[in-house]
């Protein structure tokens, strides 16, 4: 009786979800409008935290060196860590500036703490010596900005060449945290790799490209984000505790009404695991990541999202992208309700770890009444039809998928995309039960 009611509760909660997630992805069809090219004028900083990854650095950083923007818009950090290896001389050879840690580094949030910290120590000091150089001249107070934006990236990525001026076309359009359009570096190296492609192309699809159309904010990971100076100051510098340091800083944009805005034109090109085992490792520290993420930041986040406004604000969204006011006269949400419903869109998020290990449940329950009443051959075809239609409907969705995304995949990562993704279930579960604390390496090869 008490895993009849237990079931039923599940399945319930189940069910919002899934009403929430269908109703937010509803507009995927729809291609944000391309964001205004505007001149360059925006400075970039950008941070790459680096462990052992001496194979893969200077890919990267002759990538962004590459890239069609003025250099002197755009500085290259690389924050090396725990290195065992030539990281840092790889990366100064390629034209890097080296930030060295002085503290203890567990993950990429504490790397970035002091990446920060470090940049606006030589900006006060570089300002301090103008001012001494200039003290006759100057007739004002005056504070010398190093950069308007940060962005990050992983050290085994490479960028379009076109990735800063995407992204300063879209933080002159209004954007104060942005998120690129993340591609697989290394789609036919395995089947696995290939499932990565689908992954992010289902992720860019059906939670970026149609949460942009509503005015909601894109899925952040932890490369290919920018964000502008003032947000990271309100912040107070990067103060993420976590291994998912990603959907922490999302989560914490959300809390105080900033949206993270799409931009597919600017691409970073990520390697991907080639060995299953390897990407349970990985995903289960995603899992337990965004779990933890979640226990701290829910509370906050309903917090926020039940607030009262005096004014309440419409149920009809305007068009987010890019950036421009809703036509005159034109219903659209006050900035207290999209706050409020950015904030309830994120404690889904962050909640889906749990729904996705509670969806055992209801199955579990239906297996045990049936074994009860002794009707096996109607739960061997049951079990039967449903294993069958979702394979195909996976399988199907997948090659879908593989058109989206449009790169070339083994055929093997198409049907054995179920696989992946139902790999999900067990690794929520166990997450669950114990979580990973620790960040470990993962070997980059330079796809």
């Amino acid at each position: 009786m008490i895993i009849t009611y237990l079931s039923a509760a599940v399945s319930l909660l189940l069910k919002v979800f899934s009403v929430w997630f269908f109703v937010t992805a509803l507009l995927f069809w729809k291609r944000p409008a391309a964001y205004k090219r505007s001149a360059p004028k925006t400075r970039f900083a950008c941070l790459i935290p680096a462990r052992n990854e001496e194979a893969v650095i200077g890919a990267l950083v002759k990538s962004l060196k590459e890239q069609n923007y003025p250099a002197d818009l755009c500085e290259i950090y690389v924050i090396p860590n725990n290195c065992t290896d030539g990281t840092a001389e790889a990366a100064a050879a390629a034209g890097a500036k080296i930030i060295r840690c002085q503290k203890p580094v567990t993950c990429k949030g504490d790397a970035l703490k002091e990446a920060l910290s470090f940049l606006a120590e030589e900006e006060q000091r570089e300002t301090a010596s103008l001012k001494r150089k200039t003290a006759g001249e100057q007739t004002e107070p005056f504070f010398e900005r190093k950069f308007d934006a940060m962005c990050l990236f992983d050290a085994d990525n490479v960028v379009h060449p076109d990735f800063l001026a995407r992204m300063n076309d879209a933080f002159c359009a209004g954007a104060k945290v942005a998120k690129a359009r993340l591609l697989v570096k290394n789609p036919r190296a395995s089947w696995v790799s290939g499932c990565y492609s689908l992954y992010f192309a289902m992720n860019d699809t059906f939670f970026s490209r149609s949460r942009a159309n509503l005015g909601l904010s894109a899925k952040l990971v932890g490369t290919g984000m920018a964000a502008r100076r003032e947000v990271l100051e309100r912040m107070g510098g990067w103060n993420t505790e976590t291994i998912a340091e990603d959907a922490e800083f999302s989560a914490m944009c959300a809390e105080m009404g900033e949206r993270v805005w799409w931009v597919p034109d600017a691409i970073t090109y990520d390697e991907a695991p080639v060995s299953f085992g390897v990407s349970l490792t990985q995903r289960k520290r995603w899992c337990s990541g965004i779990m933890t993420v979640a226990e701290k930041m829910v509370p906050r986040l309903l917090r926020v999202a039940g607030e009262h406004e005096a004014e309440p604000g419409l149920v009809v969204l305007e068009k987010a992208d890019p950036g421009a006011a809703p036509e005159g006269g034109k219903p659209h949400l006050t900035p207290g309700t999209k706050k409020r419903l950015r904030a309830a869109d994120m404690c889904f998020f962050l909640c889906t770890p749990f729904a996705q290990a509670a969806s055992v449940l209801p199955g579990f329950g239906f297996v045990a009444g049936a074994i009860s009443s002794g009707d096996i051959t109607a739960l061997l075809v049951f079990l039967g039809l449903t294993l069958s239609f979702a394979l195909g409907g996976m399988t199907g969705f997948a090659f879908w998928l593989k058109f989206l995304c449009g790169q070339h995949l083994r055929k093997s990562s198409v049907f054995l995309f179920p696989l992946f993704m139902a790999s999900f279930v067990p690794l929520q579960i166990l997450s669950l039960l114990r979580r990973t604390r620790k960040w470990k390496t993962i070997r980059h090869y330079g796809a």
